[in-house]
């Protein structure tokens, strides 16, 4: 699959260990340029996932490529019993935890260190799985999918958040020049990693998007899938079900 062979780095080390490395290098600034990069408009998108799981009522809940565990903080106004977040960069697991203190969640919020592919929790553990903006860095997106189905209780719901591609040919346009110009210079100028925000760009274009992630998720035997576009196409919430 395309998308596996993109990597932030061109290195020979894995895609996963140039990944944890860039974010690493961009941890302190991430945040931030998150919230630049988008005028803020994450937050609503989150938001929307987490009322996509608020009908199943979860208990337990995973969220995988936590980051700074913003989608694990957005995930507790469902008053689970438990969030358990993973990823496979302590650095910014590091800026998650100290959000988790000031917040006062840090008996609820657990941050750990790993990767979807190769999670070792038992089969049938979590009510709900999310991932944020995350599943374009999996090293093998499929063997990663299968992984969480594997942990994901029968029933049980996923939601991915990821970005997307514009259908209107006119709003494509605009984004394609922002995404592809603007996004890596602010990158740059704002961060010391001068690969990150181009390989954000690089791995949006070959991600499968829409009705294609959406076959990928079928491939898995994930059930009921669906996509809805958010913010006129520009990232799209991904829902499917063991």
């Amino acid at each position: 699959m395309k998308h596996d062979t993109v990597t932030p780095y061109h290195s020979k080390e894995e895609k996963k260990e140039q990944v944890a490395q860039m974010f690493n290098n961009i941890a302190g600034r991430y945040d931030f340029l998150n919230s630049f990069l988008s005028l803020g408009i994450h937050k609503g998108w989150r938001k929307k996932c987490v009322k996509a799981l608020s009908k199943k009522n979860p208990e337990s809940i995973l969220d995988v490529a936590t980051g700074t565990a913003d989608f694990a903080i957005a995930c507790a106004t469902l008053h689970p019993k438990k969030i358990i977040g993973v990823d496979i960069s302590d650095g910014m697991m590091e800026v998650g935890r100290k959000k988790l203190n000031d917040l006062g969640l840090s008996q609820l919020i657990q941050l750990e260190n790993g990767n979807a592919e190769t999670l070792t929790y038992a089969d049938n553990t979590f009510d709900a799985i999310v991932v944020g903006f995350g599943v374009r860095n999996f090293q093998d997106l499929e063997k990663g999918l299968k992984n969480l189905l594997r942990i994901l209780k029968p029933g049980g719901q996923i939601v991915i958040l990821e970005f997307s591609y514009p259908k209107n040919w006119l709003i494509k346009f605009g984004y394609t020049i922002y995404f592809s110009y603007v996004t890596p210079l602010i990158g740059r100028i704002f961060s010391s990693d001068k690969r990150a925000y181009s390989y954000l760009t690089e791995s949006v274009k070959a991600f499968p998007h829409n009705e294609n992630f959406v076959k990928v998720m079928q491939n898995c035997a994930y059930k009921n899938t669906s996509y809805h576009g958010l913010t006129f196409g520009v990232a799209a919430m991904y829902i499917g079900e063991k």
